[in-house]
C-alpha cells in the first residue's frame, strides 16, 4: 500500500496511454476485458477530439510527474425532472498498490465539486451488484444504491437494427 501524496489534474492527450492501462486494469477487475475494444486513439480522440464528449481526472502517486495511480472518466446527463445537468461518472479505478490510502474518495470528491461548480443537480454513476466493495465504499461516501432501477443497453447488431427503423415505423421487433 503506498503512502506517497497524489496529485489528481484533468487528463491531457499525453495521459492517454496511461488511462488506457487503466482501462484494461479495470476491465481485468471486473471480468469484461473481451469487451474492450477501445485503443488509444479511439480513446483521445473522444476525450479530446473535435467532438470531446467525456473528460477524465487522472492521479498520479508522487505529483503531478509521478506514476498513474488512478483515474475517473465522466460526463454530463440531464435530469427533466430537475431541468438541470447531472455528472455520470462511468469509470472509477485505483491501481491495488494505491487501494486504502483514500484515492479513491478523493477522485470522488474532486468530482462532486466539479458537479456543484457546474450547477449540476445530480452525481450518479453505476456499480455492479457483485461488487461488494466497492458498494460498501460507495454507501460509505454518502451514497444511496438505487434497487429499483436498472441499466437497459442496445449495442451491435441491436444498435444497428434500432437505427435503421424509421422513426415512423418505430423499432424493428427482434425476430420470434
Amino acid at each position: 500500500m503506498s503512502a506517497a501524496p497524489f496529485a489528481i489534474a484533468p487528463a491531457t492527450p499525453a495521459d492517454v496511454p496511461d488511462l488506457m492501462r487503466m482501462v484494461r486494469a479495470l476491465a481485468d477487475y471486473e471480468r469484461l476485458a473481451h469487451l474492450v475494444v477501445a485503443d488509444e486513439e479511439r480513446l483521445a480522440d473522444a476525450l479530446f477530439g473535435a467532438l470531446p464528449g467525456p473528460e477524465a481526472l487522472i492521479a498520479r502517486a508522487g505529483g503531478e510527474t509521478g506514476v498513474a495511480a488512478g483515474f475517473a472518466l465522466f460526463f454530463h446527463t440531464f435530469s427533466t425532472f430537475l431541468g438541470r445537468r447531472g455528472l455520470w461518472l462511468e469509470d472509477l479505478f485505483v491501481y491495488p498498490e494505491h487501494r486504502g490510502v483514500g484515492l479513491g474518495g478523493r477522485l470522488l470528491g474532486e468530482l462532486a465539486a466539479v458537479a456543484r461548480a457546474r450547477g449540476c443537480g445530480r452525481f450518479e454513476w453505476a456499480v455492479l451488484d457483485w461488487n461488494t466493495p466497492a458498494i460498501g465504499f460507495y454507501q460509505r461516501m454518502g451514497a444511496t444504491v438505487l434497487p429499483d432501477w436498472r441499466i437497459a443497453r442496445v449495442t451491435g447488431e441491436a444498435l444497428d437494427r434500432f437505427g435503421r427503423a424509421s422513426p415512423a415505423d418505430g423499432p424493428e421487433r427482434p425476430p420470434s
